[in-house]
């Protein structure tokens, strides 16, 4: 199985876990940088390789009313700011061709959205822009169907791959999670990581905005470790409450410690790292 390589680790059979963990959305630019310090702490005394995620524009919102982010210029703006000054790899979404092309010249993964995950040239043009992609598994998509979007990757030569799942649609407003969907997807080839957080989601669920059981986080995470996955996606948030974006679905920072000490212990149990 291949292996993502960034400037100073790997995700991958046989290394330490990932957690890619960050706000939904960003919020506004002091605000990013010290969460992305206040996580930086937080993780510290863990065995993780951390990777800061925030994205500067959420384009699937439920509501035309909803609070969609900064924009392309000022998010890639302030992402680079944590990559520079906090020293945190960073991950965000692109919704566009152009848009993968300008977030590569900032950003360490560039993350294809669920609902986009069949655009072939949006992701052909991320792959081709020489970056890690991270690709979602859509909720509508099988996780053997994900082959055709790794050979669209590959296409351009990129190998840098990490597939996640983050459930699949189960009836209306609601998601299930199937952890063969970890093992199948690890047959392409390549690391997969869970998304904890939009696995527990109601899309749409409260009408104009989205709900979730955040509850189930911690199940679903550890059933994702025992399934072998390579890596975690975590969206977190100083005051849940007040998030502008996924407020049902982010974890709380207070929480972080002990859910990361919980994870590491059967994250070692099962890869004997």
């Amino acid at each position: 199985m291949k292996k993502m390589t960034l400037s100073n680790f790997s995700i991958g059979e046989g290394e330490p876990l990932t957690v890619i963990c960050g706000p939904c959305i960003i919020e506004g630019e002091e605000e990013t940088l010290f969460w992305a310090e206040e996580l930086k702490k937080i993780f510290r005394p863990f065995p993780v390789n951390l990777i800061f995620k925030a994205s500067y524009d959420k384009a699937n919102r439920s509501s035309i009313h909803s609070f969609r982010g900064p924009g392309l210029e000022l998010g890639l703006h302030i992402l680079s700011r944590v990559r520079q000054e906090v020293g945190l790899p960073v991950l965000t979404d692109v919704h566009s061709p152009q848009e993968a092309l300008a977030a590569a010249a900032t950003i360490d993964i560039l993350q294809i959205p669920a609902f986009l995950c069949r655009q072939t040239d949006l992701v052909v043009a991320a792959a081709s822009a020489k970056r890690p992609i991270n690709i979602k598994k859509g909720q509508f998509v099988s996780p053997w169907d994900m082959k055709n979007v790794v050979e669209k990757i590959e296409s351009t030569g990129n190998e840098q791959i990490l597939l996640t799942d983050r459930g699949t649609c189960f009836g209306y407003n609601n998601l299930i999670t199937d952890l063969r969907a970890i093992p199948i997807m690890k047959q392409h080839g390549y690391p997969v990581c869970f998304d904890a957080s939009h696995s527990v989601q109601l899309p749409g669920g409260v009408g104009p905005s989205s709900g979730g059981e955040r509850e189930f986080i911690p199940t679903l995470a550890k059933g994702a470790i025992a399934a072998g996955c390579n890596a975690l996606f975590l969206e977190a948030h100083p005051n849940p409450g007040s998030a502008k974006s996924d407020p049902a679905t982010v974890f709380p920072f207070q929480e972080l410690p002990k859910f990361l000490e919980m994870i590491c212990r059967l994250y070692e149990a099962v890869w004997y790292v």
